[in-house]
């Protein structure tokens, strides 16, 4: 795993979290080809491109929307640039059509990792700019059922556990059609 990061403080801890969450995502994706990307799998499940994505801009919206409180940057330096054929339905009044979206959007392998090397270090700057005791503030999550949380509890839940379980998700879809899921 990386070693980028010692962890000493909690902002650090969060910051070796998320970076190891993020290479065993990358790790994962590292040899999907766009055929697995465009693959639809039986039942309900989502296509493996939609999951990256949506672990993608999630990650975008989380810390540039919900805690920056500015526009993601799939909506500002990056617009038009994601690799995604339609953006993401936004949390909220637009979510019951996340599931169509899943099976119409296209996304562009290479397009969307570049994206995800750009929010992925937007999200590392933010997290070192941030202190222990900035990392104390309450945020209610109620609206996504999560109830009250901390600004430190949020982030492990919302962006950490939230790129395990895609990272998951990604190694089944990619099981199921034949190939080697997680990279360890």
């Amino acid at each position: 795993m990386s070693t980028a990061v010692v962890p000493g403080t909690r902002v650090e801890l969060l910051r070796r979290l998320l970076s190891d969450a993020r290479q065993v995502l990358e790790g994962t994706m590292a040899d999907v080809t766009q055929a697995q990307m465009d693959f639809v799998p039986p039942g309900i499940a989502n296509p493996l491109g939609a999951t990256y994505a949506h672990v993608i801009c999630s990650e975008d919206l989380v810390v540039q929307g919900m805690f920056r409180q500015v526009p993601p940057l799939a909506m500002s330096t990056w617009s038009g640039r994601t690799g995604l054929s339609e953006p993401m339905p936004m949390p909220g009044p637009d979510w019951p059509s996340y599931g169509p979206w899943t099976r119409r959007v296209h996304v562009d392998l290479t397009a969307v990792r570049a994206y995800a090397q750009a929010v992925a270090t937007e999200t590392d700057q933010w997290l070192s700019s941030l202190s222990d005791a900035d990392l104390d503030q309450p945020m209610d999550l109620s609206s996504v059922g999560l109830g009250q949380h901390t600004w430190a509890s949020a982030i492990a839940a919302l962006l950490g556990n939230h790129l395990g379980t895609e990272s998951g998700e990604i190694a089944v879809l990619k099981g199921i059609q034949g190939a080697r899921g997680y990279p360890i």
